[in-house]
């Protein structure tokens, strides 16, 4: 898949706080197409952000899940200039990942 994770990451007060977006089908295989088909189940099964070679967020994501999720979350042990490693693999066994410079 192409790059698919946008984010943004800002270190205050100790603090970084993190917000992501990842263009995503999340199909649950439950909806069928206009011409009655099912329609494959497509969707992000594990999340997991680390900075600093440390696991800072770690999410099992289901079909519960929306089309392009969106996530927001703080975590300590990083500073400005640090970089933030997202990755996510589907359950077709897709992956990407993105780094994200902390400002």
């Amino acid at each position: 898949m192409a790059k698919t994770i946008r984010g943004k990451a800002k270190a205050k007060n100790g603090l970084v706080d993190v917000k992501l977006l990842m263009k995503h089908p999340m199909e649950t295989g439950l909806r069928k197409d206009k011409d009655g088909n099912p329609i494959e189940a497509h969707f992000i099964q594990t999340v997991e952000a680390t900075a600093n070679g440390n696991t800072v967020f770690s999410a099992q994501f289901n079909t519960s899940v929306s089309k392009d999720p969106y996530l927001a979350f703080s975590f300590s042990g990083a500073d400005k200039g640090d970089v933030l490693n997202i990755a996510w693999i589907d359950n077709k066994g897709e992956t990407d990942s993105a780094d994200v410079a902390i400002k």
